[in-house]
């Protein structure tokens, strides 16, 4: 026998680790998986349709399965005890039931679960087929998750057997993983994200370039866009259009005060009007000052969502409530929706937030105390967030601005994110009192924090439902259950929820997505009327409870 040809071939220590691996189906990663889907199946802050629970269930399963798979080669790899293999593969066969009997129950509990917050909103029931859709969808989301998994795994054991010969074996398959993991990341950042960020960036310009039919340039002087406006009609943005469209009119308020009231302004400066935030920033001044303004009782420096979209109602709230007496200045600073434009760019609004404060707040500040408007700031979502971070308070504590309200607040706000923190003892993290409400207070749909409290010199409000994902999503619901689901809950939240780690807070990321698919006064969505009351605690109209109350109303028709 040669020695050199029929000598039994080495088999390297990667491909003994491939043969020793945990099969591509294992009971114990069904049970892990099936226990994790169970729990995204429980309920959340908002009601999930079909496509985000399918989409959730799957992912999940596909996470608990994975990180199953992985124990157990961690397991074989550190060459610890294993049992005979009829026991393990009997073991295994029954945690694979259990997991499979656990998902069903909770697949068939999910319609009732959806339906008890659907109830609380005021919503109507989801479909008899609703469990078999979200069976389907997680189904084909889990599917495409393990064809990733597999491929990653494919990598490793290659890079393992190649490297084996020249290192030592456990440091080649350390360097299989890293590698593994490596060609991941270079595929999601250098293609998937890239292509996604071109993708949204090509259809969100084409939508914000769009003239609908029905939005006509403006034809009184007075108002932005109009032929004697410096900023052009075109330039505006499609939703910086509907904004000014959107105008209250004063034919509309005189009719409802049925007395003397005044044409409320809007200035609106969209992407296109300027190279800059700050030359855009000095374009808004410029525009504010040729239309008087700074002539008005009240002063509005907004900042919209990401893309450009300003809250109509919490505009139009105030502008009736102050008989017109107002006006309201935004600049646009992406055309991408607020989660895109938070990934892609992060600093777009806190940068643009910064430049209209400073440009405008200079100006105001040089102006008579007894003539000059009251100026406050307003955001909504992403833009309550950049709002938040143009403030910086030693610039502004010896001649401050009036207030501020800021309304579902992401829950990166460095200010909202203490006050939480440091709340008063006895109150809620959902609404939380913080130092007597002497400087800020929160609100939701239903109540105010220490609504009899003396204000200081200067109001800042925030205006945040308890089942807003957006305000109470924090990367620690990973591993830590959050105050917010201590007793006494938030009315809008059901009592079934419940904590589970890195579930919950997948549920509630996917909550994110789908917080405006609910009616007013519930999630994401915030009501005029209740901008009514925000407004009135921060201004103090000239009016009466009952203009309140008949003010609401007109809002609630």
């Amino acid at each position: 026998m040669d020695p050199d040809t029929d000598a039994p071939r080495a088999i390297s220590p990667a491909s003994r680790a491939e043969k020793k691996a945990p099969p591509v189906f294992s009971g114990w990663g069904i049970l892990v998986g099936s226990l994790l889907a169970s729990a995204s199946l429980t309920p959340s802050l908002v009601p999930r349709d079909a496509l985000m629970q399918g989409l959730v269930a799957g992912a999940v399963f596909a996470i608990g399965y994975g990180a199953a798979i992985a124990c157990l080669m961690l397991w074989r790899w550190l060459e610890l005890y294993e049992p005979p293999r009829r026991h393990s593969l009997r073991w295994a066969v029954l945690a694979a039931v259990i997991g499979i009997a656990v998902y069903a129950f909770t697949l068939y509990k999910t319609t009732e679960w959806q339906n008890a917050i659907r109830a609380l909103m005021q919503m109507a029931p989801v479909e008899e087929r609703h469990p078999l859709v979200v069976n389907g969808i997680a189904i084909g989301t889990a599917a495409a998750l393990f064809l990733v998994m597999w491929l990653l795994r494919r990598v490793f054991f290659m890079v393992s057997r190649r490297l084996h010969v020249v290192i030592p074996p456990r440091l080649a398959m350390v360097i299989g993983l890293v590698a593994a993991f490596g060609a991941a990341f270079l595929v999601v950042d250098g293609v998937v994200i890239r292509f996604a960020f071109r993708s949204l960036d090509q259809t969100y310009a084409a939508l914000d370039q769009l003239i609908e039919p029905d939005s006509v340039r403006p034809g009184e002087p007075w108002r932005t866009g109009s032929a004697e406006s410096l900023v052009p009609w075109t330039t505006l943005g499609r939703d910086g259009r509907r904004f000014v469209d959107g105008l209250t009119m004063e034919a509309d308020l005189a009719a409802f005060w049925n007395g003397p009231v005044k044409q409320p302004l809007r200035v609106y400066v969209g992407l296109g009007s300027g190279d800059d935030p700050t030359e855009r920033a000095r374009l808004a001044l410029r525009e504010l000052q040729r239309v008087g303004a700074f002539e008005r009782d009240v002063l509005i420096l907004a900042l919209p969502t990401g893309t450009g979209h300003m809250d109509q109602g919490a505009i139009s709230s105030l502008e009736y409530l102050r008989k017109g007496n107002v006006a309201t200045v935004a600049i646009q600073y992406s055309y991408l929706q607020s989660p895109f434009s938070l990934i892609f760019e992060p600093e777009a609004g806190a940068s643009t937030g910064r430049a209209l404060m400073r440009t405008v707040y200079d100006y105001w500040t040089d102006l008579p105390d007894e003539t000059r408007p009251k100026l406050y700031l307003y955001g909504l979502s992403l833009g309550a967030l950049s709002s938040e971070r143009s403030v910086r308070l030693h610039e502004v504590i010896g001649d401050p601005f009036n207030g501020a309200l800021w309304s579902g607040p992401p829950f990166l706000g460095p200010i909202h994110r203490e006050i939480a923190e440091y709340r008063d003892p006895g109150s809620t993290q959902w609404l939380p009192a913080f130092e007597e409400g002497a400087l800020v207070r929160t609100m939701n749909q239903f109540e105010v924090t220490t609504p009899d409290a003396r204000w200081g010199p200067l109001r800042i409000i925030y205006f945040q439902h308890a089942s807003d994902p957006i305000v109470f999503f924090d990367y620690s619901l990973l591993w830590r259950r959050p105050d917010w689901l201590d007793a006494p809950r938030g009315p809008d939240v059901v009592g079934t929820m419940n904590w589970y780690p890195i579930v919950t807070a997948l549920q509630v990321a996917a909550d994110m997505a789908v917080s405006t698919h609910v009616p007013r006064g519930f999630g994401h969505e915030y009501a005029a009327s209740r901008y009514v009351d925000a407004w009135t605690m921060l201004t103090d109209p000239d009016v009466s409870a009952d203009d309140i109350a008949r003010l609401k109303a007109h809002f609630d028709e």
